[in-house]
């Protein structure tokens, strides 16, 4: 049986305007790797109402589950729990669990909880809230979509508080080979490897240095074996 599948959906018009160079991607790849689920497709939009709203449907209608990052903080552009209420219907306002968990924090911290700050208490009325220990403003699921600020230590505490909920699969394993050839050198023989195990992914990341071509060839699978196998054909083939 195949892994079970998820996708990303980056929120932000910061992200896309180059003004914030996202890290959320690599991290949530390398975790849900480990756990057996795959991340088939990532996918930025700006703080567009419609964008967000039509990319959360496509996304969480095609794969098993679905992770966000970005718009839920206090400011008028963190659109992004209003989208996720529209998207599944669903009506929102302040919700008294998510309302208590930050009046405690800004009094302890000594700070005004304050309408801006109130903002994050706004909840989509059926979501389950993900845990913050990092700045306690919560996340949350609604049905196969978490939903998850774009601050990277805040996003990673997120993470952690979810990937244990998942559903996984086998971790995916990966051997690597440098072969000092052009990648025109040994496109044949490597297409001929992936279809003999089709089964694996093959893939060549091309190198240049001082003057001289290679690749790295990756041979990617949820099978030790197999990999162990096409790694062996590949080293003799190219020996």
């Amino acid at each position: 049986m195949s892994n079970p599948t998820a996708a990303m959906l980056v929120i932000g018009d910061e992200i896309l305007s180059g003004r914030t160079r996202d890290a959320n991607m690599h991290y949530l790849a390398g975790e849900l790797t480990k756990h057996g689920v795959d991340l088939r497709e990532v996918r930025v939009v700006g703080d567009e109402k419609a964008d967000i709203i039509a990319a959360l449907q496509h996304l969480a209608g095609r794969y098993d589950t679905v992770f966000t990052s970005g718009g839920i903080g206090p400011t008028h552009d963190d659109i992004t729990a209003d989208c996720v209420a529209e998207a599944f219907g669903q009506s929102i306002d302040i919700r008294d669990d998510a309302r208590a968990l930050l009046a405690a924090h800004y009094e302890n911290s000594g700070l005004e909880f304050n309408a801006a700050r109130q903002r994050m208490a706004r909840i989509p009325a059926e979501a389950t809230l993900i845990d913050n220990p990092v700045s306690v403003a919560p996340g949350f699921t609604v049905e196969n979509v978490h939903v998850m600020a774009g601050v990277p230590s805040v996003f990673q505490a997120m993470v952690a508080s979810v990937i244990p909920t998942l559903t996984g699969g086998k971790p995916l394993l990966s051997q690597s080979l440098r072969i000092d050839r052009g990648e025109g050198d040994i496109a044949g023989p490597l297409a001929a490897l992936a279809e003999e195990f089709s089964d694996l992914s093959i893939g060549s990341y091309p190198f240049q240095r001082d003057g001289a071509f290679g690749a790295n060839i990756v041979i990617r699978g949820t099978d030790g074996a197999r990999i162990d196998a096409a790694m062996t054909k590949l080293a003799e083939t190219f020996a």
